[in-house]
Parts: C-alpha cells; sequence; structure tokens
C-alpha cells in the first residue's frame, strides 16, 4: 500500500532539517551564541536592584535584549549573536548610563562587563523617559509575541478581538472556536493559568475581557515536554499587565465604547459599552502585595442567516432563517495575592483570582419554509430568552527554593471551582404562509446548573551541569469532577402548566485523573544546541449518563517525546528545528450526551464515546539578523475531533451538530514575519501566515476528502507625529479557509487609532475606530450528502473607543512573580454551552 504523500512531507521535513544542521555543525565555522553579564550599582558601589537594562546595538542604539538587575545588582544577556554592542541602565533618580562598545565574536563569546556606575539624577521625575519601544508583533525563535499594551488599535476592545489580529490566528465566531495556523485544539493560559473551559466558555470569556488590561499575548506553536502535552495547534497565553515598581503604585484604566448594528427590521440598535479596572501592587521588605479589580458592562448584538436545503423521498424544502440577538454582559474579575521572601534563596506565595460573569439575551429567530418550487408553504417564529452565568474561584499555594550554583525546586498546589447556572426558554407559533394558525404553540425551557472542581499538585526540579548543560524534571497530578445537569420542562397547552421533559433531560457526570511525569535536557554538542525531552501522562476518566443509566470508562497511557536543535550558521543566520507529539481531550461539555435547542429545527448534542485525538509536528525556522524569521512546519492529527459535524434528521426537517472522531488532518504552513523602518517615524511590523491542509474521513460509509491552501496577512503601522502624539493602522485579511465539512469565506478588516499623552506622561488617551467600514463578518457553507446550508454571522464589530489610563505612585518596584499553577491543562475543557 502506497504511503500517504502528507506522511512522505513529514519525513522528508524532518530530514531535510537534521541535513541542514547536521552539515552546518560538520562545515561550519559560526560563533557559538555568546552571553554578556555585569552589575549595576551606584556611585558609592551599592548595589541596584530592578534596573532597567538594555543590551543595544553599538551602531545605531537598536534594541537587541531587555533584562532587569536581581538584589545584588547582578544582570546577564543570554544567546547574544555576533557584533559589537553596548549596555545602557536606566532606573528612576539616576542618570541613564552606557556602557563602552564591546564585541561578541567567536574569540570571546562570554563576557563580563566593568561595574556601571549610575549618578544620581537631579532632574525631576517627569523627565526620564525610555525610548525603547517593542513592536505590535514580535517573533521570537520559539514564540510570536503580541504587545498589546503598546497598540493604539488594540484599546478599548477584547482579548478575542485582539487575538483576531494575531499572526496565524483565525477566530470562527459562528462557532466559538479559535484556530491557529487552520488548525483547531489551542489551549488558552492566562497569566500562565490554563482557563479550564471549554472552546465555547473560552471564547465567551475573551470577548469580555479588556484589552486594557492586557500586557501581552504568546503564541507557542510547539511547547517543549514541561507543558502539559494537551494542545495539538500550541499554547496561547495572554499576559495580563503587572506592576514593577518600588513602595506602593498601580493604575486605573477606564474606556467608554460605542458600537451599532442594525436589527431583523432594519432599526438601529446602539449598543454602548463601558470597562475600568483598578491595579495595585505594595513591596516593602520581604512582603509583596499585590491585587486587580476589573468591572465589564457591554452591550453587543449578532445577527444570523442560516439556509438549508434539506431533500427527502424526492422533495426539498427549503429553510430560511433569520435572527437577532442583543446581548448584555456584566462581569467582575480580580485576583490578589502575596509573595512572601523567605530569605534569598526561598520563597513562598498565595493566590486567589476568580471572575464573576452574567451573560443575558432575548432574541428572535424567524423561519420560512417553502417547497421545491420555492413557493413559501409555512412560518415559525422562535422567541429565545437566554441566562448564562457562570463563576470562578482559584486558588494557589507555591513555594520556590534556590538551592543554589542555578538548581532550583518549585511546588504549586491548587484548588479550582466553578459554578454555572444557565436558563433558555424557547416559545415558537406556527403558521402558514397567510399566518394563520396550523398548529398549537411550542413553549419550552430549560435550566442547567453545573459544577467542576479541580484539585491538582505539581513539582518541578532543574539542575544545571558544570559543562552548561541543564537537566529539568517534574510530576504531576490533576483530579476533575463535574456535575452537569440539564433540566427540561414543556408548557402543555391546555392547562397551561410546565410539565417535566424527560425525554429531553440528561444529568451528565464526569471523573478525571491524570498523572503526569517528565524530564528534560539541554546543552550542546559542539555548535549544535540540543534540547531533548519526554513526558508520559497516564489518563483515568470515567463518564456517567445518570439519565440514560450509561457509563464510559476509560484507561490510557501516552508517552510524548519533544526534540529541539539550534545552530548560529554564522553572524546573521539561525537556524532550529523541532519535535513534539500532543495530545487533545474531549471537553468535559462535548462528552455530555446532553440536547441543546436553538430552535425547534436547530440543536447540538454532546458524544459520549469520544475518543482523544493526537499530532504529531515538526517545524523547522530560519532567522536571520534577528528580524525576519521564516517557519516551514508539518503536522498530522489523527483521530481528529470535527466538533461541528453536521447531521440530518430528514423526516423531520431537523439539522443539528455533534462532536465527532473523524480521519485525520494534515496540515502544511510556512510563515514570514519582517518589520520595515520606513523612516525614523514610520515603523511597519508584517507576517505573511500560509498553509496547506488535507482532510481526509469517512461520513456515513462514503469517503470524504478536502484540500485546501489558505493564507493570514497582517500588517501595523507606527507613526509618531510628535514627543507626546502617536498614531498606528493596522488590517488583517484571512483568505477562504476549511474546518471539518465547513468552508469559510475570506474575512478581514482594519483599524486606526490616535495616542496623546497627558499629565507629563502619567496619563494616556488613545482613540481607537474599528472596522469603521463593517467589512468583518463571517460566511459559509457546508455541503455533504444530503446536507447543504450556508450561514453568515454579523456583529457590531464597526465601534468608537475612547480610553484613559493614569499611573500612580512609586516607580520602583518589583512586581509578583510569574508562574505557572497546577492546573495549568485542565481548565480549557470545563465549561459551558452557549
Amino acid at each position: 500500500m502506497k504511503k500517504n504523500l502528507s506522511y512522505h512531507l513529514l519525513l522528508w521535513t524532518a530530514f531535510y532539517g537534521l541535513l541542514l544542521l547536521t552539515l552546518s555543525t560538520a562545515s561550519g565555522q559560526a560563533l557559538t551564541r555568546g552571553t554578556v553579564n555585569g552589575n549595576v550599582g551606584t556611585v558609592a558601589g551599592k548595589p541596584l536592584e530592578f534596573t532597567t537594562m538594555m543590551l543595544l546595538k553599538a551602531k545605531d542604539s537598536t534594541l537587541v535584549k531587555g533584562a532587569i538587575s536581581d538584589a545584588e545588582g547582578k544582570y546577564a544577556f543570554d544567546n547574544v549573536g555576533a557584533g559589537r554592542y553596548l549596555v545602557a541602565a536606566q532606573q528612576i533618580g539616576y542618570h541613564k548610563t552606557y556602557s563602552a562598545s564591546f564585541a561578541i565574536d567567536e574569540k570571546q563569546p562570554a563576557l563580563e562587563l566593568p561595574m556601571l556606575a549610575m549618578a544620581d539624577e537631579a532632574k525631576n521625575l517627569t523627565e526620564v523617559k525610555v525610548v525603547a519601544q517593542k513592536p505590535f508583533i514580535e517573533q521570537q525563535v520559539d514564540r510570536t509575541v503580541v504587545n498589546v499594551e503598546n497598540s493604539i488599535v488594540a484599546s478599548g476592545n477584547t482579548a478575542l478581538e485582539v487575538l483576531e489580529k494575531a499572526p496565524g490566528v483565525t477566530i470562527d465566531r459562528q462557532n466559538d472556536q479559535i484556530q491557529l495556523k487552520g488548525k483547531s485544539g489551542v489551549i488558552v493560559y492566562i497569566d500562565g493559568k490554563q482557563t479550564y473551559l471549554s472552546q465555547q466558555e473560552v471564547s465567551n470569556l475573551l470577548k469580555n475581557t479588556p484589552s486594557d488590561n492586557i500586557a501581552s499575548i504568546e503564541i507557542i506553536t510547539n511547547p517543549g515536554s514541561k507543558y502539559d502535552a494537551a494542545g495539538n495547534s500550541g499554547i496561547i497565553n495572554i499576559k495580563m499587565k503587572k506592576n514593577k515598581n518600588f513602595g506602593t503604585n498601580g493604575n486605573v484604566v477606564v474606556s467608554t465604547g460605542y458600537g451599532w448594528v442594525n436589527n431583523l427590521n432594519g432599526v438601529r440598535n446602539d449598543l454602548p459599552k463601558f470597562n475600568g479596572s483598578l491595579n495595585l501592587n505594595h513591596r516593602e521588605g520581604k512582603v509583596n502585595l499585590f491585587g486587580n479589580y476589573s468591572y465589564t458592562n457591554r452591550q453587543s448584538a449578532q445577527m444570523n442567516e442560516l439556509n438549508r436545503v434539506i431533500p427527502y423521498n424526492g422533495q426539498t424544502t427549503y429553510f430560511d432563517q433569520t435572527s437577532f440577538r442583543p446581548n448584555q454582559f456584566m462581569g467582575h474579575s480580580y485576583k490578589a495575592g502575596l509573595d512572601y521572601f523567605v530569605s534569598q534563596k526561598s520563597t513562598i506565595g498565595v493566590l486567589v483570582n476568580g471572575f464573576s460573569n452574567d451573560w443575558q439575551s432575548t432574541g428572535q429567530n424567524n423561519t420560512l419554509i417553502s417547497n421545491g418550487n420555492r413557493q413559501l408553504t409555512s412560518k415559525a417564529l422562535t422567541q429565545t430568552d437566554m441566562r448564562n452565568f457562570l463563576s470562578n474561584v482559584t486558588t494557589n499555594v507555591n513555594y520556590k527554593y534556590d538551592i543554589g550554583q542555578g538548581r532550583e525546586w518549585t511546588v504549586d498546589a491548587d484548588y479550582v471551582h466553578y459554578g454555572g447556572n444557565n436558563s433558555n426558554n424557547l416559545g415558537t407559533s406556527y403558521t402558514n404562509a397567510e399566518n394563520v394558525t396550523i398548529r398549537p404553540n411550542q413553549d419550552v425551557r430549560n435550566v442547567m446548573p453545573s459544577t467542576i472542581n479541580i484539585m491538582a499538585f505539581k513539582t518541578d526540579y532543574v539542575h544545571p551541569m558544570k559543562n552548561g548543560s541543564k537537566w529539568e524534571a517534574g510530576l504531576k497530578s490533576s483530579f476533575v469532577n463535574a456535575d452537569n445537569n440539564t433540566i427540561y420542562d414543556t408548557l402543555q397547552q391546555e392547562s397551561r402548566q410546565w410539565l417535566p421533559d424527560a425525554s429531553r433531560s440528561n444529568q451528565f457526570k464526569y471523573d478525571e485523573n491524570i498523572n503526569a511525569g517528565y524530564i528534560n535536557y539541554a546543552g550542546k554538542f559542539g555548535k549544535l544546541k540540543v534540547q531533548a525531552g519526554l513526558r508520559a501522562e497516564h489518563t483515568h476518566s470515567v463518564g456517567t449518563s445518570v439519565t440514560l443509566n450509561q457509563t464510559v470508562d476509560r484507561n490510557y497511557l501516552n508517552i510524548f517525546p519533544t526534540l529541539f536543535l539550534s545552530r548560529q550558521l554564522d553572524t546573521n543566520n539561525v537556524l532550529n528545528l523541532s519535535y513534539s507529539r500532543r495530545i487533545d481531550r474531549p471537553d468535559y461539555q462535548n462528552l455530555n450526551p446532553f440536547v441543546f435547542y436553538l430552535d425547534p429545527y436547530t440543536f447540538q448534542k454532546g458524544n459520549p464515546f469520544l475518543q482523544p485525538q493526537y499530532t504529531n509536528s515538526v517545524e523547522l525556522t530560519h532567522v536571520f539578523k534577528n528580524m525576519i524569521t521564516t517557519t516551514l512546519g508539518f503536522s498530522r492529527t489523527t483521530d481528529f475531533i470535527n466538533r461541528e459535524t453536521p447531521r440530518q434528521i430528514a423526516s423531520e426537517n431537523i439539522t443539528y451538530i455533534t462532536p465527532e472522531n473523524q480521519g485525520h488532518l494534515d496540515n502544511l504552513s510556512l510563515n514570514v514575519s519582517f518589520p520595515v523602518t520606513v523612516t525614523k517615524w514610520w515603523r511597519m511590523q508584517n507576517n505573511v501566515s500560509a498553509y496547506y491542509q488535507t482532510y481526509q474521513t469517512f461520513y456515513s460509509g462514503t469517503p470524504y476528502e478536502v484540500k485546501l491552501v489558505a493564507y493570514n496577512l497582517y500588517s501595523s503601522n507606527n507613526i509618531t507625529i510628535s514627543k507626546t502624539l502617536s498614531a498606528e493602522v493596522s488590517g488583517w485579511y484571512n483568505s477562504a479557509s476549511q474546518y471539518g465539512f465547513y468552508r469559510a469565506q475570506p474575512m478581514g478588516a482594519f483599524s486606526l487609532g490616535l495616542q496623546q499623552k497627558v499629565m507629563d506622561g502619567k496619563g494616556s488617551l488613545k482613540l481607537n475606530v474599528s472596522d469603521p467600514f463593517w467589512l468583518n463578518y463571517f460566511r459559509g457553507r457546508a455541503v455533504v450528502q444530503d446536507i447543504d446550508f450556508r450561514v453568515m454571522s454579523r456583529w457590531e464589530s464597526r465601534r468608537v473607543t475612547l480610553t484613559f489610563t493614569y499611573r500612580f505612585g512609586n516607580q520602583n518596584v518589583k512586581g509578583e512573580r510569574q508562574r505557572n499553577s497546577a492546573t495549568s491543562a485542565e481548565q480549557k475543557r470545563a465549561g459551558g454551552n452557549n
């Protein structure tokens, strides 16, 4: 039997990368990446901690790397390429200080600089300015970083809308899916902690997370063995803003916006939006206290068109559905924590964070039913009244011990609780073409209480070796208990009484235990850098439908290897090769065999027999002058989980979707990221992503195959008008793409904004106009066997927002520690069913 072409691509990509790395190691005379370290202190010789250190190119003072000095005034820059540099030190209260220029080359790969002595600053604090600014899209060797807090057009938006601008990210708003380079299964972290929510709940959470609270977004397509093996397309880590000031400080953000969209009658709906947040941080002695609170009140709306063609017994029925759903969201989120520095080697911390979200919607769904001649035969009007409430409390206790000589031991213990209570009322009336009632009204209501409890523990150890190599190892255990209840009632028209509907109700319980361990090695063999890891995860899960008296018990062990190779070819060129194997376990709600109705003719239901999907990925990355990054990647996903598999009950004119394991998905991708400096006052950052997908499966016993080439374009333009006024224009475009059986049409939009610094630089005003010509909307179609439907969705992407930010307090304190908690792999799979 012939091997699949895609498998050949995987093998040849890996072989080609290894060949290039081996040849360059054998014959190249390139520099091993160097290190620069030193100390910073006062003129009197006192060490200065938390000083901003910058490695600059000697030629034009371009920022290469940044670092912060420690409590002893020490700093270090690793992985420095060949060239001439200088180091700058900056701290409020002192003159900005520069080192003499120096060279990093083969003869001098490691350099320790003399101490930088900083003199007291006699000027007012308001005259100290930071001149270096990160670009909106920053392409690093192992990840893509979206620097949200530097962007004007990102201000006043939501986290989901910012993600929509990220290279290679596609947002399917119709199905609440986040895709990366054409693949679903993205794991979303917030501050290194996974969200424990289903795809739909993650999407809803990000829709209502203000972008003004976000510092940056990291996109990691090939994580190492230290990370949980979940996520076939990689990890998106959203890092919230942190204070870095000494003493007490904080910031206040207030944002107001306005959007609008027409309803089904052509009447404009005005949709105001507001969010505010307060961040506080206090560092004194051995104690660091931090916390924040955010309040959001947003009105939004979504308009959908769904056109279906249903053949049955030689006849064809046409369904033309239009719906309009205005939404009201009110949310509170909070975080509070403490770091206690027991000694220079030992730190203990406590963190509590959570949210309380309340989403309400009252909408209308009009259905026109026509015969094969396109003659209107009947109508259905469904009024919907939905309310979804979800709350979360996450507690984390962590301990870090610095053993010495680079050895480090960390421990995390977490407890997470989610509580949800969703309700949905549907009332449908049926008339003929002349608006005469043809059958009794159908009124259905349901409530869906749910609870999820998660406990987890993890420990990690880092052990450097004398030859510069490093070993890492860790263990993790997690325990999940989920209880979801779906209770349906039907209104009896004669008695006008609500009666329980046992045929639709269902209680589903899910218990899961995952035990994992990993070992990771990083070192050098000549001029070739190597990182290799192995992770093992044992899973035992039991899903029980109490109503159906049905239990699915699974017990399996998986091994996940990772390999990273890096070679500096010469002064300007670096080549990296990586491989990983990953797993995606089904969302908890996808395993629940409940039925959730959108109207009498459309619903979705879960599948308790879903199996995990597995992905093997290989990436070859070339970096030129630390600026232009080109990545060629290939992945194959087996037992592919199609979360939106369309099915039909033609005899009842019903179409529904359900998750199913279907065949395999091959993805060959190419990504190029490059900056352009047009002038001193005009900088551009550009990204081009393209991928070729092959999807092969069986649908109702018949082979089904899709081959597609798609691409994503992004460009941002930063313009400096004056010392206090700047502008930004950005745009993105996604070509037609395929997800399972759905073909999505091209999408795109652009935004423009202005930023004015006020109050001596402590405050800023940002005016942002998003999608002014209302270009961003979703269109898709699914055609397979007897399935044929089109969908179009619009929302208030056209908006104007104004944001005010004010920073107060001492500007010289170190913020809370970054850490990954023990429960950083389970949260994505929990959640509801909006």
